[in-house]
């Protein structure tokens, strides 16, 4: 089970400004009730830390996945004191905190001797011990600890972050950084057995990649493959529940919307490349996919259509003229109407993934809005169509889309031949004839995982698209679809991640400027008159860089 409280509908997972966060804070705040005199106090606990407490009290397995430095240990503290210091018969017990060095050790329990003595005079000072572990060799080492004993019986103690340390004891036992852990998947087999008599186990962490054992954990939970509770809050969440303002109070600061939004900002930009994993709760991608389901659905919608054509059977074989009336009908009845709704003031381009026999021929239009986010209209996939019939089509979807300015063709293996015929028909300038190879991955995955990140992609809400998508892994440090990767769609025929390949494609063409093609219609004087009103204007032609282009207006 997962859980979550969200009180907003903005989606942090777009670029976020900080006007876009001061006014979102600021919108949020006019529903609160007025303050009693100015004197109005914050509950003790957050609402992320409350929503974790709940969660531990009903569930004996608990997971918490976190942005960085949002108080989870902190709220757990409280939830440890109140565990300790209950008598047995009313679900007390000894709480075990694992942390993965000793600071983090001493900070738990000084954090735990700060609330044991705001509820309960009833517990010792904190205490330093030690105790004996036998070494992996059989030798017995010493092993510095802490701990506090309660009145009930019962006590917080801080371990060594060994699974050993778990053997014999029982109780609620607390994972601090989980996926930072030597040995993490250890670590969690010793304290399920805990489980058997009425134990707890609760796993707090930030991701450390997509592979790690935490990662695996949570995705068993919300799979329902194993029973429990994943509570996730990102750093964005902690911010609407009030952390910046337990900031202001700490630091004797006065909040305000803009206040908090400038310090939000600074924070993300501190994160860099890392804020996704360190602040909003997406692991890494080490090996494996490279693009996380949840991150390729984000980008999906439902009125993006796909259309399939498979060439009936012996098309390769019919007589020139009818293959071409067949593909001039198609084009018409199916694609002419989606071209037709495009937006004429957006360039547009597309990308094409090349296929013949085996894998599909995809082809990915696009349009650049005016503030360079991406529209797809459409996607268009190809199977068993020949060569000139798939040129035909290019050409009808090239002259159909307005302003058009550049394609890039997949110009490996047998692709090379159309993605050169376009060439030709369409012009050098409006053309690339791409090598897949891995180099280009290198240089061009990470801009269309930049594009799904910034949500500036968007995609077709297609199971089999899904999976093209998901097929992309990294590979020795670089992002491709491996030779060997093969899936069945839905219409029983193989596919090989062609139209994940399709958009990379189609994203590299945007960023191009090859020339465009009815750029302007306005205008229909001759360039002579057009290039009189030019130089009467302010600029003068040797101001004007690309007089060659303004030539062919």
């Amino acid at each position: 089970m997962s859980l979550r409280v969200n009180p907003t509908e903005l989606d942090t997972s777009q670029l976020v400004t900080e006007e876009d966060w001061a006014r979102h804070r600021r919108a949020m705040l006019m529903g609160l009730p007025a303050e009693l005199d100015g004197k109005a106090l914050p509950d003790v606990l957050l609402e992320h830390q409350k929503q974790l407490l709940q969660a531990t009290a009903a569930y004996r397995l608990v997971v918490t996945d976190k942005s960085r430095r949002v108080g989870a240990t902190w709220g757990v503290g409280a939830d440890a004191v109140l565990t300790a210091g209950l008598a047995r018969n009313e679900g007390g017990m000894d709480v075990l905190y694992l942390g993965y060095n000793l600071d983090m050790a001493r900070e738990f329990i000084d954090t735990c001797g700060m609330w044991a003595r705001a509820f309960m005079p009833a517990c010792s000072e904190v205490q330093e011990f030690l105790f004996i572990e036998q070494g992996e060799k059989g030798a017995d080492h010493a092993i510095k600890a802490f701990r506090i004993t309660f009145a009930s019986g019962f006590e917080i103690c801080a371990l060594s972050s060994k699974p050993r340390s778990l053997r014999g004891r029982q109780g609620f036992v607390i994972f601090d950084e989980y996926a930072f852990h030597d040995d993490p998947a250890e670590l969690l087999k010793a304290a399920m057995a805990l489980l058997i008599w009425g134990g707890k186990v609760l796993v707090i962490s930030t991701h450390n990649g997509a592979d790690n054992p935490f990662n695996e954990l949570i995705q068993e939970i919300r799979a329902g493959k194993r029973p429990g509770a994943v509570v996730r809050v990102t750093f964005d969440d902690a911010l609407e529940y009030g952390l910046y303002q337990r900031v202001c109070m700490k630091t004797g600061q006065s909040w305000s919307a803009e206040g908090e939004a400038k310090w939000r900002a600074e924070i993300y930009k501190s994160y860099g490349s890392g804020a996704d994993e360190e602040l909003r709760c997406i692991p890494s991608q080490g090996s494996g996919a490279y693009l996380s389901r949840t991150l390729i659905h984000a980008r999906m919608r439902e009125d993006i259509p796909v259309i399939r054509w498979k060439a009936p059977a012996g098309f390769v074989d019919w007589p020139e003229d009818l293959r071409k009336a067949e593909i001039e009908g198609f084009c018409n009845d199916q694609l002419k109407p989606l071209l037709e709704e495009l937006d004429p003031r957006c360039r547009s381009c597309f990308g094409q993934d090349f296929g013949r026999s085996g894998d599909l021929s995809v082809i990915h239009p696009l349009q650049v809005r005016q503030n360079l986010s991406l529209s797809t209209p459409f996607l268009l996939e190809l199977r068993d169509v020949p060569f000139e019939s798939q040129k035909q089509i290019a050409i009808f979807i090239k002259e159909n889309m307005p302003r058009f300015f550049h394609a890039a063709f997949d110009a490996s293996g047998n692709g090379a031949y159309l993605a050169e015929a376009c060439r030709q028909a369409f012009g050098s300038s409006l053309v690339s004839e791409i090598k897949l190879s891995t180099s280009w991955y290198l240089l061009n995955m990470p801009k269309l995982k930049a594009a799904f990140e910034d949500g500036t992609f968007e995609l077709p809400l297609d199971d089999d698209v899904m999976n093209d998508y998901r097929a992309i892994v990294m590979t020795k440090g670089i992002a491709k679809i491996p030779d060997d990767a093969r899936s069945e769609g839905a219409d029983g025929f193989p596919r090989h991640g062609d139209s994940a390949i399709a958009g990379a494609l189609a994203v590299f063409a945007s960023v191009q400027s090859g020339g465009e093609v009815g750029a302007s219609t306005a205008d229909t004087r001759p360039n002579t008159e057009i290039l009189s009103d030019y130089i009467g204007g302010q600029e003068t032609i040797e101001q004007r860089t690309d007089f060659s282009d303004f030539l062919r207006m």
